[in-house]
């Protein structure tokens, strides 16, 4: 019983922890932000932050852990029917309802990327689940031109996301579904095209 009421204040101390790093990004600079900054916001104290994390920067980096896992549980609730239609859609709507959902987290995750590797991290993530469907969809002649199609999607995909948030999202979300969509098979094609050349 003791174990158990230990690990839920772990559990309960970590996610206030988490909190407030947020709630001051939302304010400044991650560079600014200090464990005296954290812990006065949550009302802690330093020693039960030093008990989970040796800095802000692990901190920061449990916090995009989290983020990261959830929307590989969506891509894998999504991914058999994504290859099975050859289409984005099953997959990155769920995704983009996430982000919304998240918003502020992940505004504040790309504005301050530079203290941490967060777009690398995200890069990673969309290469991982990209290659399979890659592979299933479009069957590249060669390893070297699948590192070329990953390349151009992972980072167009990200891209697409962020200049959505910095237009503060005006564009219908179906209408940049739509878009990804086109543009994912327009650059399968695309290198199959350059394969047969």
């Amino acid at each position: 019983m003791k174990n158990e009421t230990e690990d839920r204040r772990s559990r309960r101390s970590r996610r206030l922890l988490k909190e407030g790093l947020l709630a001051l990004m939302r304010e400044k600079r991650f560079s600014e932000i200090t464990v005296r900054d954290i812990t006065e916001r949550m009302d802690l104290n330093r020693g039960t932050f030093y008990l989970h994390y040796p800095d802000t920067t692990a901190l920061l980096q449990s916090v995009e852990t989290d983020m990261l896992a959830e929307a590989q549980e969506l891509i894998d609730a999504h991914m058999a029917q994504t290859k099975e239609e050859r289409t984005l859609r099953p997959v990155f709507e769920p995704i983009l309802d996430y982000v919304v959902e998240h918003r502020e987290v992940c505004q504040a995750l790309f504005v301050n990327n530079s203290s941490s590797n967060f777009t690398d991290r995200l890069h990673q993530l969309i290469r991982a689940n990209g290659l399979p469907l890659a592979q299933a969809w479009f069957h590249p002649s060669s390893q070297e031109r699948m590192e070329y199609l990953l390349s151009f999607v992972t980072y167009g995909l990200i891209g697409l996301m962020k200049t959505w948030f910095d237009q503060g999202m005006a564009l219908p979300k179906e209408t940049l579904i739509s878009a990804a969509d086109r543009m994912v098979q327009g650059a399968g094609e695309g290198l199959l095209e350059t394969s047969t050349n």
